[in-house]
Order: C-alpha cells, then structure tokens, then sequence
C-alpha cells in the first residue's frame, strides 16, 4: 500500500535551508500581523486590502508554527501584544499603508520564489508554494486599488525601438565615464527606479518611526537613515534626469505629526534590519543587471553605506537583546571541549 508522500516526508528532518526559511517568514509575519492590525484605515478599498494582507500574515504564522511543533524545534520568540499600541493616533495615511504594501509584497514574493527551489520536504513546499500563490493574490489587490485611485506609481516610459539590434562597441556599452556613454537601458532603468521607490518608501516609515522612538540611540539611528535613505534617493534621481527621465515622488507628506509610539523599538529596529537587507538584495540585484562601468561604481559605494548602517542597527538591538539568533549549526569544537 502506498504511503501519503506528506507523512513519509514529515519522518525526514528539516534542512538548513527549510530551517532558515520557514524562522525567516516566521519572524516577519509575526512582525506584519502586528504593523497591519494597527493601521488605520478609512477608506473602505484600503481597508479591505489591509484585513486580507492581516488574514494572510496570521494564518503564515500558525502554519509555521504547526510545523515547528511537529519537529519539536523551538518556536521563535518573534513579537506579542507587548510590542504593539492599538490606540495609538495615525502615525500614516491610508495611501502609504498602501504603498507600504505595495513594496513589502514585491519584496516578499520575491523572497518566497528564491527560497522554493532550494526545499525539498513537500508540506514545506506547499507552505511556500501556498505563500507565492496569496502573495500573488494580495499584490494585485493592492495594484488593482492603487490603479483605482491613480496612485500606482509606473515606471518611466520609453520609445518603442525600430528594431532588434546588436551591441556594436563593447567600449561604450560598458563605460559611463566617457563623454561618449550609452543611455540607460531598460532594465538599468527599472533597477534605478525600483531601488528609488524602495527608499522612499524607507524613508516615510523611518521619518515616522524617530518620532516615535523611546530610546534617544534608537531615535539617532534613525534619523541618520532617513539621511542615508535621502542621499540615495537623490544619487538615482540625478541618475535618471541626465537621461531626461522622471522620478518617483517620496511619501513623506505621508507621515503625520504623532510622537505616540504604535511600536516597541524592539519592532522598529527589527522592521528596519528587513528594510536593510531588502535594499542590499535590491542593489545587489541591480548591479548584476547593470552593464554600464558607473553604475557599478554607484551601487558598490551605496551598498558599503546601508552595510555599515545595518551592522550599527545589528550592534543597537544586541546590546537591547532584541536580536534573535538565526540558528546555528553545532560547535563541533566546543562539543569536544564538554
């Protein structure tokens, strides 16, 4: 008789890689479900947006945690009640929360399709699988209200070529320190103006999270990323209007005047980190799909500055506790030790 392949599957142990993918999603949508049951919402399209996105985060944690108890493994700490404030005042308006959703979904869902190819267990595959579908779902909610309300920011248009054509001169396709440079091609400009939008949304939800920081290093830290996240802005701002193209608005209108903390620092501080690692996988992404010499020039230069910032941020939530340990695999050499 043959076995139900998920029981025969669930008698193996988790890899590496269903470990940390399965602890990764764990901890940030036990982070999300926190962010989007706080946020106001009153228009009624958002607000339904938001409720299925807070449905999606919720049932993400239980499945995980279903899995977790199943192998015995420790279920992370991740976040409680502690680190939310339901009946804090607006700290957002409805269009950020969804932008904020528009960009952390594309983030995800990237995330997710990265991670399926590398697990093996298949109720660990359909977990992740179940992800790529609702991510899926929920990024065409929130595109289609955003279309709805003309607030979907498209990328730059450009002329239709007039045909198929080969690189000619691999001097100018690659150098742009010449005077004699290429223009941006499409994917170097869909790059510049994904990693504009990320930081812009970056910097709307650290400018409203110094305002409410308790912890005076937590508040500096803060605002030297609201720095770093508008000096970056600008680098590919100037990118694009040399070659006569616009770029995407920033939310900080966005951001009210409410100094009430929604969040514990622990989940600033955390959400910030995910905001990190997100733009050093964007510009990591982005120099592989350049070609043009300067352009790698530029985002080396800006992935030193956001891996500095991180490392400080890193420092800041160990010094608080406030780090989990990714696991580890076992200290062979300690063990000897014992």
């Amino acid at each position: 008789m043959r076995r139900n392949k998920h029981v025969t599957d669930q008698n193996v142990r988790l890899t590496s890689a269903e470990i940390a993918n399965l602890w990764g999603a764990y901890l940030g949508n036990s982070m999300s479900s926190l962010v989007l049951a706080y946020f106001h919402r009153e228009d009624q399209e958002i607000k339904k947006v938001v409720e299925y996105a807070l449905s999606l985060s919720k049932k993400h944690v239980e499945m995980i945690k279903g899995i977790f108890l199943h192998e015995k493994f420790p279920i992370p700490f991740g976040f409680n009640d502690n680190d939310v404030n339901l009946n804090a005042p607006r700290l957002y308006s409805d269009t950020f929360f969804l932008n904020y959703l528009h960009q952390t979904t594309k983030s995800g869902f990237s995330l997710y399709t990265i991670a399926l190819p590398n697990i093996a267990r298949s109720d660990v595959r359909d977990f992740i699988s179940e992800c790529i579908m609702s991510t899926t779902e929920l990024y065409n909610k929130v595109a289609e209200v955003s279309l709805s309300k003309g607030i979907y920011i498209r990328p730059p248009y450009i002329s239709v070529s007039h045909g198929a054509e080969y690189v000619e001169s691999p001097k100018t396709f690659f150098s742009g320190f010449s005077r004699d440079v290429r223009p941006l091609n499409a994917l170097e400009i869909t790059h510049l103006y994904s990693n504009m939008q990320t930081n812009a949304l970056g910097k709307g939800l650290i400018m409203g999270f110094a305002q409410v920081a308790r912890s005076e290093e937590v508040r500096k830290f803060f605002n030297r990323g609201k720095q770093i996240a508008t000096k970056h802005m600008e680098v590919f701002s100037s990118t694009l209007r040399i070659e006569d193209l616009p770029s995407p608005m920033s939310w900080d209108h966005d951001v009210t005047d409410s100094t009430e903390p929604p969040f514990s620092d622990k989940l600033m501080m955390f959400h910030i980190s995910g905001i990190n690692s997100l733009g050093i996988n964007n510009y990591g992404a982005a120099m592989s799909g350049s070609q043009r010499h300067d352009l790698h020039v530029m985002y080396s230069r800006l992935l030193a500055e956001i891996g500095i910032f991180a490392e400080a941020g890193s420092k800041i939530m160990i010094r608080n506790q406030w780090l989990e340990q990714t696991p580890l695999a076992p200290d062979r050499k300690q063990l000897v030790k014992t």
